[in-house]
């Protein structure tokens, strides 16, 4: 089957630069809207059976358009919630203790699951909400199934569950806003990442810390 990992449109946080991880945060800015919007042509060729968001309410925005245009509901799940930010909550992005949040979630794609986001989560407590999820949507194993989620998470659960992809991978390729992940494949067999895509919407290249590249090793 076909898992689309969608990361949501534009935020006022992303055009800030700043960490911004806590439910239900931020709309979308006017880009944001029109990225959202650009969705149900993108993907007219992706025959989607389900859709799901995250807890936050940028997530549920995103997913608007293409559920009205499909006649989906949106499942909202809190398992594809962004990882939080814990203590570095608002911390910009490029700043030192920011640099923290990236760090952090890069040791843990490489295997290092021993250090912490301060006051925040850790990689397999991360690891096992998003499995939850991505099982309970793939279990009939058939179609396509979309998740609308956020730039940390889907750069996270992939480099560790996608065997083509690795902590390199996703440090060094950005994921722009309403960017799309292909995957194909299964829970129970794994999966294989097919598209790795930039934004639908030409963006002023303001998509936030953890959309953009990320200086690994």
């Amino acid at each position: 089957m076909r898992l689309l990992l969608i990361r949501h449109a534009q935020t006022p946080s992303n055009v800030g630069q700043l960490l911004d991880t806590r439910i239900p945060g931020p709309g979308l800015t006017r880009l944001g809207e029109q990225q959202a919007a650009a969705l149900p042509r993108a993907l007219a060729g992706e025959d989607i059976q389900a859709l799901y968001a995250s807890t936050l309410v940028r997530t549920q925005l995103t997913a608007r358009p293409l559920a009205a245009e499909r006649g989906l509901d949106v499942i909202v799940r809190d398992g594809i919630r962004e990882v939080s930010a814990g203590d570095l909550e608002t911390e910009p992005g490029d700043s030192e203790r920011g640099r923290t949040y990236m760090r952090t979630l890069l040791d843990w794609a490489a295997g290092d699951t021993r250090s912490r986001i301060p006051g925040g989560e850790s990689g397999p407590e991360v690891l096992a909400r998003y499995d939850a999820v991505v099982a309970e949507a793939t279990a009939d194993g058939a179609g396509t199934v979309a998740l609308v989620s956020h730039g940390a998470a889907i750069r996270l659960w992939t480099a560790v569950r996608v065997r083509n992809l690795d902590a390199e991978f996703a440090a060094t390729h950005p994921l722009e806003n309403t960017g799309v992940v292909v995957l194909q494949g299964s829970a129970r067999t794994g999966w294989t990442a097919l598209a790795w895509a930039d934004a639908l919407v030409t963006p002023a290249r303001e998509s936030g810390p953890t959309g953009r590249p990320v200086d690994f090793g």
